[in-house]
């Protein structure tokens, strides 16, 4: 039977961030930032596990009470997001054709809606895909000078999010070497690996929180959530 699993990387230091520990673990109402990402996910019915991949070294984890009964650990991160889900993948079983939800654990304002859309969407395709937005405003690209050197048509150009949903043997596959630690993301990989990723309409609100002032607008959403 075709699973669903979730796997999160949080094995990386949130050095933009700034802050006295990785930003997964600063406070947002009340809980790290990183349980309201894992619990997005375990509240999706269709998903049996959520994975989440830590440094070896990972000196906070422990620190907190999580309490989400489909949470599995496995501190096998390395030092590039690939790696981590390179060893995620091994770590956790997946068979040949598991689905395997990628999600940053930065993005905690997943929605489950987000969620069960992208597991509808994708249940039949050949390749798996990923949450995107189309980019709705004008977009410039710069010169050296911090000067604009041209105007980039923004029809077809999508602002890609996570979760990113493949078959496991698939993702493996293309995160196989030291060429997949050059992507950002699992779809890149894809890419590389001979296949086209489907786009799927995600959310605003599923954004990435990366630096500070992003914690007052995520703190507004969840809020907004609860009440």
């Amino acid at each position: 039977m075709t699973r669903y699993l979730a796997l999160v990387p949080a094995a990386g230091s949130g050095s933009r961030f700034g802050g006295p520990s990785p930003k997964q673990y600063l406070q947002l109402n009340g809980r790290p930032l990183m349980w309201h990402t894992l619990q997005a996910l375990s509240q999706v019915e269709a998903i049996s596990e959520v994975v989440l991949v830590l440094s070896p070294g990972d000196e906070w984890f422990d620190d907190f009470d999580w309490d989400l009964p489909k949470l599995r650990v496995h501190r096998v991160g390395g030092a590039s997001r690939a790696e981590s889900v390179r060893n995620g993948l091994e770590a956790m079983a997946a068979g040949e054709q598991d689905w395997v939800l990628v999600h940053d654990a930065a993005r905690c304002c997943l929605s489950v809606a987000a969620v069960e859309r992208l597991i509808a969407t994708l249940a039949d395709d050949q390749v798996g895909g990923l949450l995107a937005l189309p980019v709705p405003d004008t977009v410039k690209r710069a010169d050296a000078e911090g000067r604009i050197s041209a105007t980039v048509p923004r029809q077809g150009l999508w602002l890609a999010q996570t979760p990113q949903m493949f078959r496991a043997g698939l993702l493996a596959r293309a995160l196989a070497g030291s060429v997949a630690d050059e992507v950002t993301d699992e779809a890149s990989a894809i890419e590389r690996h001979g296949h086209k990723p489907r786009l799927v309409e995600g959310d605003a609100q599923n954004f990435k929180v990366t630096y500070p002032r992003d914690l007052a607008l995520a703190r507004a959403i969840l809020a907004s959530r609860k009440d």
